[in-house]
């Protein structure tokens, strides 16, 4: 067993899961992605290639609430902020459709395909075994019998 690691497998000396860590970089990564797509409509409405500044500005602000909350939530999870988790599953649960929507009707495969991926991944990390029993530790329903 090497010195970066505690008995638990997958746990990290500092006791955030890797599978927590895995999602939160993960849901970090979907957060960054919406802000500057946020940031890019933004500059788009400001020099007047989007049809409206209106349009345009009001778009940058949805995409910088959401994604900014999606962005906080990974972050939380990265630190290992249980909060963080509940936002992430909603964030995903939405995405999948939109993956399914670029395989399908967008024609857009590789970017459906990406999206997918990294969907399915960070959903799996969120309900990993390791994570269920990290999310509920504190509160006492699951005991940890590691040792």
């Amino acid at each position: 067993m090497t010195d970066d690691k505690q008995a638990g497998g997958g746990r990290p000396a500092s006791g955030i899961p890797t599978a927590v860590r895995v999602a939160g970089a993960l849901v970090t990564l979907e957060g960054l992605a919406g802000v500057g797509t946020a940031i890019v409509l933004v500059v788009r409405a400001l020099t007047g290639h989007d049809q409206s500044v209106a349009s345009g500005g009001g778009t940058a602000i949805w995409f910088g609430v959401l994604f900014g909350g999606v962005l906080a939530a990974g972050i939380g999870l990265l630190l290992g902020k249980r909060w963080g988790r509940a936002i992430a599953v909603i964030a995903q649960v939405l995405l999948l459709p939109v993956a399914w929507s670029l395989l399908t009707d967008s024609h857009q495969p590789v970017l459906g395909t990406l999206l997918a991926i990294v969907v399915v991944t960070a959903l799996g990390a969120l309900f990993a075994p390791a994570s269920s029993r990290y999310m509920a530790q504190d509160y006492g329903e699951i005991p940890d019998d590691r040792d």
